[in-house]
């Protein structure tokens, strides 16, 4: 196996213009809205994710006002959040085996 030399950082920010959605949230920006983590892997972080969320009154997460992960320089905030989402699935996991 080959070491590659990683000379960019493009692999940090992606974006999908073909998407019906595209920006999914309201931005002044949408040249640096990211769509890496389309689906946000803090979302099950619930109170502890950093974002600008609020909860409805059927005590779901609203992330519509939230750009958290869409922002072009996030993606060390969010990739540094694994760790706690690891141990969120680790704690699920053991509570369904117990």
């Amino acid at each position: 196996m080959s070491e590659r030399t990683i000379t960019t950082e493009n692999y940090k920010f992606f974006q999908h213009k073909e998407c019906e959605f595209f920006p999914c949230h309201e931005t002044s920006h949408p040249e640096d809205f990211n769509c890496l983590f389309c689906y946000c892997p803090l979302y099950a972080l619930g109170d502890s994710c950093g974002g600008n969320f609020k909860y409805t009154e059927g005590g779901f997460k609203d992330c519509s006002g939230c750009m958290l992960p869409h922002v072009r320089k996030n993606y060390a905030y969010v990739i540094g959040k694994y760790a706690e989402i690891l141990e969120v699935v680790r704690k699920n996991t053991s509570e369904k085996e117990d």
